[in-house]
């Protein structure tokens, strides 16, 4: 049931809102809402210590709107006759649902603004994140000149798992008839350790009957 309050800018007026207080913090309840912002403004200034509570609700919505304007004010007087007060004050009445008069109710667009972006950062966290990828280069050494480079290289292609891919490859001269494969490959990186290749699948049984070592000429991140 909506409250009305007559001639606020008279004692009879403020005190009408002394007794409603009685026993309350704020006109509507123990939160300050748009109900005390328009009484507030039809109160022409602080009501005497004759009227306690009403004087200590003025007070406590002076300090809340004094929070939500930091300017510095400097004090203003309204000129014309009090009794113009009360139907400025009931204009805003006609809608009680006009949240644009409620001050600490809703969110300011700045508030609303970086809730929108709380909530899209949470989003993309729970989106999963693309790996990183990187470009190796290596070098394949057979035991000797007698080491067949054909099935080395075979030996080195066959080696398949998720996230790696070979590329390019050829064999360059070392010295005394011996040559080394060098390869390109394309890896991800959080799939594909380059140290775990060299030491589990290449160097190792039966690719070490080939093999002897394999070097990382280059590691570039893509």
């Amino acid at each position: 049931m909506a409250i009305t309050f007559s001639d606020v800018h008279t004692e009879q007026g403020l005190k009408s809102v002394e007794d409603h207080l009685v026993g309350k913090t704020y006109i509507s309840g123990d939160q300050l809402s748009v109900d005390d912002v328009k009484v507030y403004a039809a109160v022409v200034e602080k009501p005497s210590e004759t009227f306690p509570n009403a004087s200590k609700w003025y007070d406590c919505v002076a300090s809340h709107l004094a929070k939500s304007f930091p300017g510095k004010a400097v004090g203003v007087s309204i000129g014309g006759s009090a009794a113009s007060a009360p139907a400025q004050a009931e204009a805003p009445a006609a809608d009680d649902d006009d949240d644009d008069m409620d001050l600490f109710g809703d969110e300011t667009e700045e508030e609303k603004k970086a809730a929108e972006e709380r909530e899209a950062a949470k989003k993309d966290t729970k989106k999963p994140k693309e790996s990183g990828k990187s470009s190796v280069l290596m070098e394949v050494k057979p035991w000797d000149d007698e080491t067949d480079m054909k099935k080395l290289e075979a030996c080195v292609r066959a080696v398949e798992m998720p996230g790696l891919l070979w590329g390019a490859s050829k064999l360059v001269p070392v010295g005394y008839g011996i040559k080394k494969l060098t390869i390109m490959l394309t890896i991800v990186d959080d799939l594909v350790s380059p140290d775990n290749l060299i030491e589990d699948y290449l160097t190792s049984e039966p690719n070490n009957e080939y093999i002897q070592s394999v070097d990382i000429v280059a590691f570039n991140k893509i």
